[in-house]
């Protein structure tokens, strides 16, 4: 079971988190969608496509592109698509 912290409020969290390149990427369904905030921020990743970013939120507080997904993943990584992955200041933690 992992889940996703920050400032001691849990985000996400299960036991189908998918593991790539040291990030774990957590259901759709798993995730507290009312701490997230769409951003404009995007990236391109060669075998993934190109992420879409969430701000993290608790209230007035808020970590910038802190969360990620892959909506149209490249066929390399269809197995992600919707799934939410977190940095920056949001842990990781497995239980």
């Amino acid at each position: 079971m992992y889940k996703a912290v920050w400032k001691d409020t849990i985000i996400a969290k299960s036991d189908k988190t998918i593991e790539i390149e040291r990030n774990h990427y957590f259901p759709p369904d798993s995730v507290k969608w009312e701490h997230l905030r769409p951003s404009l921020a995007t990236s391109v990743c060669p075998w993934k496509g190109l992420a879409h970013y969430y701000d993290v939120t608790l209230g007035d507080d808020m970590s910038k592109d802190a969360a990620w997904t892959y909506p149209e993943p490249k066929a390399a990584a269809l197995q992600i698509k919707d799934y939410v992955a977190f940095w920056q200041d949001v842990k990781v933690i497995a239980e």
